[in-house]
């Protein structure tokens, strides 16, 4: 028997016992921002939790709701979507780092850390988009004072038409 077509792992437990332990493992990286658990269960969270995080950073409505339900809690998934999705608006992908840590004692399994490869403590929040309207409206007018100062009659110099139109009234 061969093992074309199988994807993922199974990790000797039941379809839904593996959905709640991947999205277990979600929501407490997403909780902590770093969790510590077997290489195998590392590498079988990190791709289900990268798409979490394209969907987070997106935002709107749909995805949000998608993201509620792939993961346990909902002060998770807001957090997700409200504070960590923004701060990683500048990466595409590779969001998440598997480090091979230890052996655990006991059953000699290897185990692996997984945290977020940018600094999320440090990095900033994403301003409003209220705010750069703002800023750009104020730009705007800014500019269009500069054009108009430089537009003015009394800066600008007369051509030969609009002079000798003006010397004619002035012989008026």
């Amino acid at each position: 028997m061969h093992r074309h077509g199988y994807k993922g792992r199974k990790f000797h437990r039941e379809s839904d016992q593996r959905e709640a332990l991947i999205k277990g493992l979600a929501d407490s990286l997403i909780k902590y921002e770093t969790i510590e658990t077997t290489l195998s269960k590392a590498k079988e969270v990190v791709p289900y939790v990268e798409k979490l995080i394209t969907k987070a950073k997106k935002g709107d409505l749909h995805n949000r709701r998608q993201v509620i339900a792939s993961l346990q809690t909902l002060e998770a998934a807001h957090k997700l979507v409200d504070e960590l999705a923004p701060k990683m608006k500048g990466r595409t992908s590779g969001h998440l780092r598997i480090t091979k840590t230890r052996l655990r004692r006991g059953d000699n399994a290897q185990l692996a850390r997984i945290s977020f490869v940018d600094d999320l403590k440090e990095a900033p929040v994403a301003q409003p988009a209220a705010a750069d309207e703002e800023k750009k409206v104020e730009a705007k007018k800014d500019e269009a004072k500069s054009d108009a100062k430089k537009t003015s009659p009394s800066s600008r110099k007369a051509t030969k038409g609009e002079s000798a139109k003006a010397d004619s009234k002035e012989a008026k």
